[in-house]
């Protein structure tokens, strides 16, 4: 039997077909079946029809929107600072983000938990509030990493030649630096906003909370409801693929559109 590169890519096919392949879809039977296993349309219409999931979809959608916000405003700015700087101790720096990536994650929002209880007391008056914060201080890094390899690539002469044209450094950034960095900005929303929507450890950490779809997932599962869990995780993984497919395709957008402005 000749040896031909192909056959280096069986033993990842197997892979897929067992870990990713199977279990869609056993996912995709359970979600269009009923309890006497006949096909059925009844737990999508269910989705639809119950205000609990709409609205713990609806507050995953907000939650995590409001996370991916907040780490852009935070990360942008370090992300450019450390990028564009002549500080010999960039790399430290960076480390000092990563570091807390190191850590049990359980632990460290254990110990924000402490803090935010010394604050506030009681941490059921701002659910929401500290929802943010703890995702925020578990997924910054995740946002300021991409940002910087994206700036920190860019060649300074971009710059050089928008004051040689007669823009000022607010007008450099805005039409040069900001345009160039979407791709590193999409990588970091992604990156931020899917897992922040799925993420209900933060919150059941936290506060007991099964408000996000996460949880609300788990709950179906641990009731032995594999038909309507199966529906929702589905549904989850359309909305998932959707957002990856955006971001893309305007990523893509952007690279061209910088390509030609260059």
């Amino acid at each position: 039997m000749r040896f031909s590169r192909k056959l280096l890519g069986i033993p990842y096919a197997v892979f897929l077909i067992i870990f990713v392949v199977a279990p869609l879809f056993v996912l995709f039977f359970y979600a269009f079946t009923n309890g006497e296993g006949q096909f059925s349309f009844s737990n999508l219409t269910g989705f639809f029809s119950d205000p609990n999931t709409l609205g713990t979809l609806c507050y995953s959608f907000a939650l995590a929107f409001v996370v991916t916000v907040v780490c852009l405003l935070l990360a942008y700015p370090t992300a450019y600072f450390l990028a564009t700087s002549k500080l010999k101790a960039k790399g430290v720096i960076i480390m000092i983000f990563v570091m807390p990536m190191w850590i049990n994650f359980s632990l460290r929002i254990t110990a924000l938990k402490e803090i935010l209880t010394m604050i506030e007391r009681n941490l059921a008056y701002y659910p929401f509030l500290n929802s943010v914060l703890g995702m925020t201080y578990d997924f910054l890094p995740f946002m300021i990493l991409p940002i910087y390899n994206v700036i920190v690539k860019l060649s300074p002469d971009y710059g050089e030649a928008a004051r040689d044209l007669g823009a000022d450094s607010a007008g450099t950034f805005l039409q040069v630096t900001l345009p160039l960095s979407v791709p590193g900005i999409l990588s970091g929303v992604s990156m931020v906003f899917l897992p922040a929507m799925t993420n209900y450890v933060v919150l059941d950490m936290l506060y007991n909370s099964t408000y996000i779809m996460g949880s609300l997932i788990g709950s179906y599962f641990s009731a032995y409801n594999w038909h309507g869990g199966s529906m929702i995780a589905l549904i989850l993984l359309a909305v998932i693929c959707g957002f990856t497919l955006l971001t893309d395709s305007i990523g893509e957008g952007e690279v061209k559109r910088g390509g030609a402005m260059l």
